[in-house]
């Protein structure tokens, strides 16, 4: 298969994207609208423009990758106007791309600086959801994930799953475990998620990122926590892997990012991540994710190309990939129907 014609289809492939953070996937245009907006509003506004920030190949290094995002990104789109812009383009770029359901996931915060409280924060991004499915009527569904950091104390989590109850019935489906994977104390958190579990909210999990913080205590610990899908599954025993197969927890792969921030010392290039392992195997649903397009500019129709072309994908198997998401999503049945019925529609109308 030509690599144009390969790259056409999986733009045009219906796609579920599953592991989006909302701050990482702002494109460095967007930001640059922010900041020149701020900049004309405040002469002397600090921050640098972003075109100058962040790379215009991306970020190949991880520890400046989260740098980024504590000493920049929090601190430009602080204020409900930038929170609204950067949201609304998020949700243009996903769809464009051909995404037709996506959960994005934040983790909220308070800024003193603008006075946009945690949960100002939140409402300000479940009414750009709305806004952007009302104004466009745009068939894309978007839900949100609300994430509690690795770094957080019991308390702020516990603000972080308040938050994710008291929207529950307005878009907020599901409660997350990230940051910086060398920081934090991950057993303080399994009442959080205990109680999360038992009110009715899925739960995902950044898992195994780095090797250093991926012993078989912390990932058992982390599996007690009864997650529904689990992200990035990089470094993990043979044991950590019989139980995730045995349970058949949904897996977010994102390939490009694990990639180019060499998130594992011996896996070089596309070819050699570990999608190609569990996709052999069969024994787990795989969901291919972008993580933050923003920073790593692989759009999630690009991310299906890569899988293609590296791992030797036809047409079909690539549809049913992407079909084989749907049972992942954190959402009920008519939805999971709905979304079976357009894609088996596309399927035929593409004559697959």
């Amino acid at each position: 298969m030509e690599s144009i014609e390969l790259q056409q289809f999986s733009q045009r492939l219906p796609k579920i994207e599953l592991h989006a953070h909302l701050s990482g996937s702002i494109r460095r245009q967007t930001l640059h609208e922010i900041w020149l907006t701020k900049k004309l509003k405040d002469p002397g506004f600090p921050l640098e423009d972003p075109m100058e920030v962040i790379p215009a190949n991306g970020f190949n290094d991880i520890a400046a990758f989260f740098t980024l995002f504590s000493k920049y990104i929090y601190l430009l789109c602080n204020d409900v106007d930038a929170v609204t812009f950067s949201t609304y383009a998020v949700l243009k770029e996903f769809d464009e791309d051909g995404v037709v359901h996506l959960e994005l996931r934040t983790t909220p915060r308070d800024f003193s600086e603008t006075g946009m409280t945690k949960e100002d924060y939140v409402k300000t991004v479940l009414k750009t959801i709305e806004t952007y499915e009302q104004s466009t009527k745009s068939t894309m569904k978007t839900t949100l994930i609300l994430s509690i950091d690795r770094r957080d104390s019991p308390e702020k989590a516990q603000q972080c799953l308040d938050l994710a109850l008291r929207y529950k019935d307005r878009g907020v489906v599901g409660m997350d475990l990230c940051g910086d994977p060398w920081k934090g104390d991950i057993h303080s958190f399994r009442g959080i998620f205990a109680e999360a579990k038992a009110a009715g909210l899925k739960i995902t999990l950044h898992f195994a990122e780095a090797a250093e913080t991926s012993s078989d205590d912390e990932l058992f610990t982390l599996l007690s926590y009864q997650p529904d899908r689990l992200g990035h599954v990089i470094h993990i025993s043979d044991a950590v892997k019989r139980e995730i197969s045995s349970k058949k927890i949904p897996l977010e792969l994102c390939i490009s990012c694990n990639i180019q921030v060499k998130m594992h010392p011996d896996v070089k290039c596309h070819g050699d991540h570990h999608f190609g392992e569990w996709w052999k195997e069969k024994t787990c649903p795989l969901v291919i994710c972008t993580d933050d397009v923003g920073v790593f500019f692989s759009t999630c129709s690009n991310e299906y190309y890569i899988v293609a072309k590296n791992f030797g994908l036809s047409k079909k198997e690539l549809w049913e990939l992407s079909f084989g998401a749907i049972e992942a999503v954190f959402g009920d049945e008519a939805r999971k129907e709905m979304l079976r019925e357009a894609f088996l529609t596309w399927k035929i109308n593409e004559g697959l």
